[in-house]
C-alpha cells in the first residue's frame, strides 16, 4: 500500500477504534479483559494486540445479551434497518458510510459509472446484501434494477427492454439468464446491452470466467464480501489473487496466536470495518488464505479455518495440497498423511493415486514434493504411490497422538 494510503489509514483505524471502546459496550469489555487501551492502537500493526471475535462467538454474545451482543453503538440515534445473517446474528445498520463508500470504490473499479443500468439480483430480504449492493452501485453513479432472484424469462425481458450494460449477482444466476435468452432464441452478444459484471457470493471458477469474458464478451470483477463486512477484496490484476479493498483492515492471522502470518502461510481472515453503528474489532470469518506478496495487501482464499492442520508449527490446508496437485495430470489423487512416530517430530507423507501408470515414479515424487513444499512451506517426508484412494477421502488427515 503506498505510504500515505497506509498512513490514512493508520489514523482512521485510531480514530474508530476510540469511538467503539467510547460506545460499544462489547469492543469496551474486550480492549479491557486484554489491557489494552484505546490509545494503544495507533496503527494496523497495533490491532495484534486486541483478541480476535470469531463468528461463533459473537452469536453466543448475541444470545447472552440480546439483540447485538453489546456491539451496537448505543448512542446511535436511529437505526434504519436491522439484519439478519446466517448465524444467526443481527446486524444494526444506521446512518454510516463506511460500508458504502467502499462498495462504491470496488464498482467504480468494476467500470460501473454514471449512465449505467445495473441489475442487482441478491436479495433484498434480511440479508443486507442486496440494499448494500444497491447502495454500491448508486455511489458509483448507477441506476438499479433490484430484481433479485428467479423469474428468469421476465429478468432476460429487463434486460433486453431497459438495455441493462451491468450485472450484480452471483455468476451462476447470470449464466442462467445467458441460457434463458439463448433457448428463446436470442443472440447474447448482438441482442443485449450488458458489458460489465461484478459477482460476489460465491466462487467464480476459471472455466466460468473463459465463458463470460471469452465467449460473450464481458467485463467481470469477481468480489469477496461478508454479510457482516460489506466487500473486503477484488480481483488483482493478475486474476489470479485478491486486492484488499480500500476503507477495510483484513489481517491474516494464525488463528491461536491472532500474530500476522508470513507470505504462503495459511491465516484466518480477520476483519475490521470503520462501521461506527456496529464496530466489530478483528471479527474472524473462518476463512483461510495465504498473502501473495511482500505488502501484505494481497491474498488467495484456501478455504475454512476448521479443516486447517498445523505441521510442524506451520498452518496448512488441504485446498493448498490441491493447488499443487493442479499441475500434476500424471496424478488422480493425493492424501496428506501427518504422523508422529517419534512423539517428538511431525512426519508428513503424501499418498499418491496415479492417472497415468506409465509416470517417471521418481521424478514425479521429487517434483510433485517440491510444489507442495513450495505451496504449504512445509517439507514432504515420503511419497507413497498406491493403487487408489477414494474418491470422498479427505485430503488432509491427522493420525497423530497426543500421548
Amino acid at each position: 500500500m503506498p505510504r500515505a494510503k497506509s498512513r490514512s489509514l493508520d489514523r482512521e483505524l485510531a480514530r474508530f477504534v476510540k469511538h467503539a471502546y467510547a460506545n460499544a459496550p462489547a469492543v469496551k469489555k474486550i480492549f479491557d479483559d486484554a489491557g489494552v487501551k484505546p490509545g494503544d492502537i495507533k496503527r494496523v500493526a497495533d490491532l495484534e494486540r486486541v483478541p480476535v471475535t470469531a463468528k461463533d462467538k459473537l452469536a453466543q454474545m448475541q444470545q447472552a445479551n440480546p439483540p447485538f451482543g453489546g456491539f451496537a453503538n448505543v448512542n446511535a440515534k436511529r437505526l434504519k434497518h436491522i439484519f439478519l445473517s446466517p448465524g444467526p446474528l443481527y446486524e444494526p445498520h444506521g446512518a454510516e458510510k463506511a460500508l458504502v463508500k467502499v462498495a462504491a470504490r470496488v464498482f467504480r473499479h468494476a467500470g460501473f459509472k454514471r449512465g449505467d443500468i445495473a441489475l442487482n439480483t441478491l436479495s433484498y430480504h434480511l440479508v443486507p446484501a442486496g440494499l448494500l449492493l444497491d447502495a454500491g452501485l448508486q455511489g458509483a453513479g448507477a441506476t438499479v434494477v433490484p430484481s433479485g432472484v428467479g423469474n428468469t424469462e421476465l429478468q432476460v425481458k429487463l434486460l433486453l427492454d431497459l438495455k441493462i450494460t451491468g450485472y450484480a449477482g452471483a455468476p451462476s444466476f447470470l449464466m442462467t439468464l445467458i441460457k434463458k435468452a439463448e433457448e428463446l432464441g436470442l443472440n447474447f452478444k448482438e441482442k443485449f446491452a450488458l458489458r460489465k459484471a461484478l459477482f460476489t457470493a460465491e466462487p467464480y471458477p476459471p472455466s466460468l470466467r473463459q465463458q463470460f469474458e471469452g465467449v460473450y464478451g464481458l467485463q467481470t470483477l469477481n468480489v469477496y464480501a461478508t454479510a457482516e463486512l460489506g466487500f473486503l477484496a477484488y480481483d488483482d490484476a493478475t486474476k489470479s489473487a485478491l486486492q484488499i479493498a480500500e476503507g477495510v483492515v483484513v489481517e491474516l492471522v494464525d488463528p491461536q496466536t491472532g500474530k500476522r502470518v508470513g507470505i504462503r502461510e495459511p491465516g484466518e481472515v480477520v476483519v475490521t470495518t470503520f462501521n461506527e453503528t456496529y464496530p466489530l474489532v478483528r471479527l474472524g470469518t473462518g476463512d483461510m488464505a495465504i498473502y501473495t506478496d511482500d505488502a501484505f495487501q494481497k491474498f488467495m482464499l484456501v478455504g475454512r479455518a476448521g479443516e486447517a492442520i498445523k505441521v510442524r508449527g506451520m498452518f496448512m490446508h488441504p485446498n493448498q495440497v490441491k493447488l499443487a496437485l493442479s499441475k500434476f495430470p500424471a496424478i488422480a489423487r493425493v492424501q496428506g498423511i501427518v504422523t508422529r512416530p517419534d512423539n517428538i517430530r511431525d512426519q508428513w507423507t503424501l499418498r499418491v493415486e496415479l492417472a497415468d501408470a506409465s509416470a517417471n515414479r521418481d521424478a514425479l515424487a521429487h517434483d510433485f514434493s517440491e510444489a507442495v513444499k513450495n505451496v504449504c512451506r512445509v517439507s514432504v517426508d515420503q511419497v507413497e504411490f498406491v493403487a487408489t484412494i477414494a474418491a470422498d477421502a479427505k485430503v488432509m488427515v491427522d493420525e497423530r497422538k497426543w500421548e
